[in-house]
């Protein structure tokens, strides 16, 4: 049975859920659970505090398990990515007084306040950056400097719009790009298991970036249209009762399904439908 540790709280934990339930697994019904087993699908759930979930998986108290890059990489465990999940993207940036600080090597002697003191260590020390200290802080990390309990800090950054009513400024290029991610331990073979879980929590991620788009062309027209819905392998193309058309099916990305509408209306495409995609296996 494939031991998965997914988020108990947290801004990860809903869209795991809710991932794991479009790749046909079971959730809880009660917050307060912390252990599910779901012997249809041959996996046992455990729902643990996100940063603690990477240590789990390294340590090899349970197989595989749902967390974000971020604290995976700040955990110091024995966990590597398998799969990035596609939600709860976030990027990590210095900040700083403005006026003060602007550069990575200005970091330098200073003291930083960060949720991720790990991370951030390795990433100046990559740098050949030597701070005077890395402060670990949960939570409000924008107050640190106002405090006088850091210099800098490195922070997560999405507008902006909190550091700047802090008076700070972003400065650098990103730390670090987060998302949730998949985690495995990284010194053992696969579990058991692993391939199917994998392959599911993939279909869910194409059936979310992709539609299905069917139309009917004019026969003559066929390969102006599947040149621009090319599909994944090949479109599929059927004959219609009128034998001067043709019918086409294929798979779109879906951000690009309104401009691939038109480029096919534009060629002479008629009927043009698209479809959500709930469940596939590429």
């Amino acid at each position: 049975m494939l031991r998965i540790a997914v988020p108990n709280k947290g801004s990860l934990s809903e869209p795991a859920a809710a991932m794991l339930k479009e790749a046909g697994y079971r959730q809880r019904r009660d917050s307060r659970e912390l252990v599910l087993p779901d012997p249809d699908n041959d996996v046992e759930f455990f729902f643990l505090r996100p940063r603690d979930i990477a240590v789990y998986v390294g340590a090899g108290t349970v197989d595989v398990g749902i967390t974000g890059r971020d604290l995976m990489l700040d955990s110091e465990s024995d966990a590597v990515e398998h799969l990035p999940l596609g939600f709860g993207r976030s990027t990590f940036r210095f900040a700083a007084n403005a006026g003060g600080i602007s550069t990575v090597q200005q970091v330098d002697g200073h003291r930083v306040a960060t949720s991720y003191p790990v991370l951030v260590a390795e990433y100046l020390r990559g740098l050949g950056v030597t701070p005077a200290g890395v402060v670990r802080l949960d939570g409000a990390v924008e107050t640190a400097i106002r405090l006088g309990v850091a210099d800098v800090i490195a922070d997560v950054v999405e507008t902006g719009t909190t550091l700047r009513a802090a008076g700070l400024e972003i400065f650098g290029d990103p730390i670090l790009r987060s998302e949730a991610v998949l985690v495995r331990r990284s010194d053992v073979d696969a579990p058991a298991g692993l391939d199917v879980l994998t392959r599911r929590l993939q279909g869910v991620l194409t059936a979310q970036q992709y539609v299905l788009m069917d139309y009917d062309v004019p026969t003559t027209l066929v390969e102006q249209a599947v040149a621009i819905t090319p599909g994944l392998e090949s479109p599929t193309v059927s004959p219609l009762h009128n034998r001067d058309w043709s019918a086409v099916r294929a798979m779109v990305r879906r951000e690009e399904t309104n401009r691939v509408m038109d480029a096919l209306y534009g060629v002479g495409a008629r009927a043009i439908l698209v479809t959500s995609i709930h469940a596939c296996r590429l």
